[in-house]
């Protein structure tokens, strides 16, 4: 059997997300991992077994036994992390955004092209379970064409702070974060129509609210609530080439009474759900049906899609084959995101 062997560049909270996958892998050795804590690196290193500990990525890269890399870092290092793995032979999977400008996307993708080697952008929700099964019903046109799908996810307190918070190395608050996530999603699972304008709204109101009492939220490994200059949360409606829309809003903190995450797609035989739970919503017979698919769990299996974009990216490696979530895709989404920032910035719509 193939052994890929692997590097894990930055260790922040969502490294033991790749760190557990690869371990998991037959096919893979962990061969090194790096991060600017070295104290921290060494506890992840005795935790996976791993033998070689850097605190420069570059050195990482020189290692010729190293064949693909995962890069865990902040968003406004993707790129150059990106662009340097490439040039040194080594495979890449890129946690998302895949970077923070549509240039940078740019040049991300042009160095990839030039080196031959795999890049797949970190969008877990494409590999999840439900999200599998979604897009089965609709590739085989049970669904129809699908022609608005819109999305919430807030959260009523849920500001990570450290470098999330912090637009200089984040590009942005929940949209870029979070929002990402589910915008991918529905314009996956949508056929990947090509976005023609944005028009999008940003709003920062309350801050990171680290004075609240009696509650707690997500907090960046870094957590540092001295700074916040990112936006609280986000709207945005795109429309795509093809007639079809999609609605958004996202946030890190808000009045709600309760955090929020719906995931819903509209099409002409038929709709469908995500979240909170997978439903598909079709008729038959001239009667409407609700039909639940019988999965593991009714959402967003965090884990196992996980595991399973893990496994995709070694499987890409060994057979040659094109990531479900290529560099192309990141560039597009990174247009879809700097418009929307771009159209809240003008307050009006923006051509993309």
């Amino acid at each position: 059997m193939t052994t890929i062997k692997v590097g894990v560049i930055g260790l922040g909270s969502i490294s033991d997300m790749h760190l557990e996958a690869y371990a998991s892998n037959p096919k893979v050795r962990l061969e090194a991992i790096c991060d600017l804590n070295l104290e921290r690196a060494q506890a992840k290193a005795d935790k996976y077994g791993v033998a070689r500990i850097y605190a420069n990525y570059n050195s990482l890269l020189e290692n010729p036994d190293i064949d693909a890399v995962s890069i865990c870092t902040w968003n406004n290092t993707h790129a150059e992390i990106s662009i340097a793995a490439v040039r040194a032979g080594k495979h890449v999977l890129v946690e998302k955004p895949l970077c923070k400008t549509v240039e940078e996307a740019h040049r991300i993708q042009e160095a990839v092209r030039e080196s031959g080697k795999k890049l797949q952008v970190g969008y877990v929700r494409r590999y999840d379970p439900n999200a599998r099964i979604i897009h089965d019903f609709i590739q085989s046109g049970e669904l129809g064409d699908i022609y608005y799908a819109r999305a919430s996810c807030i959260r009523r307190y849920g500001n990570p702070g450290g470098w999330f918070a912090d637009a200089e190395k984040s590009g942005g608050g929940p949209l870029i974060d979070i929002g990402v996530h589910v915008i991918d999603l529905m314009w996956y699972l949508m056929g990947r129509p090509k976005a023609v304008t944005a028009s999008a709204n940003t709003y920062r109101k309350l801050g990171n609210r680290a004075n609240l009492k009696y509650t707690s939220g997500y907090k960046a490994s870094d957590y540092n609530d001295q700074i916040n200059n990112v936006e609280d949360m986000a709207n945005a409606l795109i429309r795509f080439d093809n007639g079809a829309s999609l609605y958004v809003d996202v946030s890190f903190t808000l009045h709600a009474k309760q955090d929020e995450m719906t995931i819903k797609l509209y099409g002409e035989k038929g709709g469908c759900e995500l979240e909170p739970a997978t439903v598909l919503v079709t008729e038959k017979h001239d009667v409407a049906l609700n039909m639940m698919p019988q999965t593991e769990t009714p959402s967003f299996h965090f884990i196992k899609a996980f595991q399973n974009e893990i496994d995709h990216f070694v499987d890409c490696i060994v057979d040659n084959a094109v990531p479900l979530s290529p560099v192309e895709d990141g560039v597009e989404m990174m247009k879809i995101l700097c418009g929307i920032y771009e159209s809240a910035a003008l307050g009006k719509e923006v051509v993309l």
